[in-house]
């Protein structure tokens, strides 16, 4: 190591010209290896913001893929604090967060083939938790498919839990505005 900053001193000694420009050439091609590094990163985050933007992606992935894609529109509709917890033992929590009026959000998030649609049970499940376990102050339930008619449907409005489904969910993918329902509006 002594050797190689004998030589070094001794050529920029002999050479400062060239030494100067080898340095010049070097940091010039740090400068442009960053910067090329972060434009790559930049086109990447805009790719994935437009695929995010069509909710028939969700069609192919896994519940925890749809956990993360629904964190990720949360996080750009101004959510603060966003969770992903899903996974076993979550107790119904697969995404918490603050909403921007500062409620604290819980998500139960069900993704589903177009055919199978979310029933009673699982919004009977999630109203056991949400609020009880997890202090959700805004309860929502998100499926990329449709909820039952029925039952399920009025005990989510009597107590109090959002139901997105393919529809608002489509909205506000595209738009990046959470439902009305979710604003107190």
């Amino acid at each position: 190591m002594v050797v190689v900053v004998v030589l070094i001193v001794d050529f920029v000694q002999r050479h400062p010209y060239w030494s100067a420009t080898l340095v010049l050439v070097a940091v010039a091609s740090a400068v442009a290896l960053l910067s090329a590094r972060a434009k790559r990163r930049a086109r990447q985050r805009t790719e994935q913001a437009e695929r995010d933007r069509a909710v028939a992606v969700t069609d192919a992935m896994t519940g925890a893929e749809f956990e993360q894609w629904f964190a990720r529109l949360l996080e750009a509709s101004e959510f603060r604090h966003v969770h992903v917890r899903g996974g076993s033992g979550d107790r119904g929590a697969d995404v918490t967060a603050i909403a921007p009026d500062g409620r604290r959000v819980v998500v139960q998030c069900k993704r589903q083939s177009l055919t199978n649609r979310v029933g009673s049970a699982a919004i009977q499940r999630f109203a056991g938790t949400c609020r009880e376990v997890h202090g959700g102050e805004l309860c929502m339930i998100v499926t990329n498919g449709f909820f039952t008619a029925g039952d399920g449907v009025r005990l989510a409005q009597q107590l109090g839990i959002v139901l997105v489904d393919r529809g608002l969910l489509e909205t506000w993918a595209w738009t990046g505005t959470p439902p009305s329902s979710l604003l107190g509006r």
